[in-house]
């Protein structure tokens, strides 16, 4: 087997995202293969190497480059009208055994799993399964890569745990043609030099450039490799019910005490806790999924039919299937589709990988992700209501996940807990009427709110300076100390340019 990586121009001019909501021209799409021999690390070491020289030629080329993950993104964050490298067969894994570990770690080898950049979350829950630990958290897709999922903020389920983010302690990242670095935080040292050694790289510990480099959509070098922390395997036990919508659940969905609640387990804190509003059947109460997280033993995993939404499904993976109705139609199509595809369930279980196991998309949807302060939730909602009767009839749903603050600087779960308030809908030109009919009110109210990066917004320097304060300097400050010049150049984008982000 050939010891040096395979690199493959596919000469293509124009690159679709997943949600075939965009088409984005590109100059080519390069895919990276390892080489493969019985020598892991040698052929991870190559693939450093061999993508160098790709950088080293783009740059003689006045060409700009960008990593490509699984392609879930809505918007253009992650792309380039350069060159893309399709990483998807970067996908090696390392355990990480106790000689590689800084005596200053608190914790032990055991949690530690070193993931090429091309691993897909499905990729690592399978590898994760088989040594009997799981991730901390995901989104609902199991489709994303793991650099793509956590460097576009991708916000996960674990309410007090964190974003996808929150799991990687540890970065291997090309910020030059000749230098590339292991970057962690210096108030959380992980590995030991043994283990720099062995990617002969070079040891950069700072606060300040690792929570800047999590969530930097592909504009902080080459993020070839991530250290990331997981848990014992553990279960869940899931539950989706009709709740009603009056003042005992609205004050539980703005604060978050679960106290004598009148949720499947009580005032037992759940892992995952999430309300779904159609605001054409309030009537009939919110759908409210919570998951409560168990020790591994044996169940009986839930069968997921792949027609309807499973039990770690949002609304994007049906709403497609509703396409760009006439207005008059709106409330009773969403009804319909609604009650036909996203029943009530009890005492469902899974592992953290069965339950969040969404693989591919199903049909053409639209999707923003806001993030709130939890004392603005019923704020907007009573909003959102608002506005669709001024603005729609809106073909889609309210959704509610909470999520535990990020140390990204860029991190758009931003808040102590942040509420991300998911609008999914049909994809139309109607749809994004009313996403920006919802950002202009909210704006004008002055209800402080963050975009999901990866999802449609209308995000401009002013806005981004505004929502991040001293972050957004911050983080511009660390692109600039961590890159060359030369890379600064090569992994801008028009759009980094004009959020003002390239410094």
């Amino acid at each position: 087997m050939s010891a040096k990586p395979k690199i493959s121009a596919t000469n293509k001019k124009e690159w679709i995202n997943r949600h075939e909501n965009f088409k984005q021209p590109i100059d080519n799409l390069y895919d990276v293969q390892n080489g493969e021999t019985d020598d892991v690390l040698k052929d991870y070491n190559n693939t450093t190497t061999a993508l160098q020289t790709l950088f080293q030629k783009a740059i003689a080329d006045n060409k700009k480059i960008r990593g490509l993950g699984g392609g879930w993104s809505f918007s253009r964050v992650a792309v380039t009208d350069g060159r893309m490298i399709n990483t998807k067969m970067m996908n090696l894994t390392f355990e990480v055994d106790a000689t590689s570990v800084s005596p200053a770690y608190p914790g032990n080898s055991d949690q530690l799993l070193f993931a090429q950049c091309g691993n897909s979350i499905l990729e690592l829950h399978t590898k994760l399964n088989d040594r009997e630990r799981s991730l901390k958290t995901c989104g609902a897709s199991n489709g994303q890569t793991v650099v793509g999922a956590f460097s576009t903020g991708t916000h996960g389920s674990a309410f007090d745990f964190g974003a996808t983010q929150d799991f990687v302690v540890g970065l291997h990242i090309i910020v030059s043609e000749d230098r590339h670095i292991w970057l962690e935080r210096n108030s959380y040292p992980v590995v030991a030099d043994a283990f720099v050694k062995k990617l002969n790289t070079e040891l950069v510990r700072d606060d300040d450039l690792f929570n800047a480099a999590l969530v930097s959509f592909g504009s902080f070098g080459f993020i070839l490799g991530a250290m990331i922390e997981t848990d014992e395997i553990f279960l869940l036990e899931c539950y989706r019910r009709r709740v009603p919508y009056d003042d005992t659940l609205k004050k539980l969905m703005r604060t978050l005490d679960f106290t004598n609640s009148t949720m499947p387990h009580g005032s037992e804190h759940p892992f995952h806790f999430q309300a779904l509003i159609n605001q054409y059947d309030i009537a009939d109460g919110a759908y409210v999924t919570t998951m409560y997280k168990r020790p591994f033993g044996q169940y009986t995993a839930t069968v997921v039919d792949p027609n309807v939404a499973g039990p770690g499904d949002d609304a994007a993976d049906f709403l497609g299937k509703l396409f760009d109705v006439i207005p008059g139609l709106v409330p009773a199509g969403t009804n319909l589709l609604i009650k036909s595809q996203y029943a009530p369930y009890e005492n469902q279980w899974g592992t953290l990988g069965e339950i969040f196991c969404t693989t591919d998309t199903r049909g053409k949807v639209m999707s923003t992700a806001m993030g709130i302060g939890l004392e603005s939730v019923n704020e907007v909602d009573d909003l959102l209501i608002e506005v669709n009767h001024n603005a729609g009839p809106f073909a889609g749903v309210f959704a509610h996940r909470y999520v535990k603050q990020s140390k990204a600087l860029l991190g758009f779960t931003h808040f102590p807990v942040t509420c991300v308030i998911e609008l999914d809908g049909v994809f139309s030109q109607k749809t994004l009427s009313f996403y920006n009919a919802v950002w202009d009110t909210m704006e004008q109210r002055g209800i402080p709110f963050t975009f999901h990066w990866g999802k449609i917004n209308n995000l401009n320097s002013e806005r981004i300076e505004k929502m991040y304060g001293d972050n957004h300097d911050r983080w511009i400050v660390a692109r600039q100390q961590l890159l060359s010049q030369d890379f600064l150049k090569l992994f801008s984008s028009q759009l980094l340019i004009d959020y003002g982000l390239d410094g």
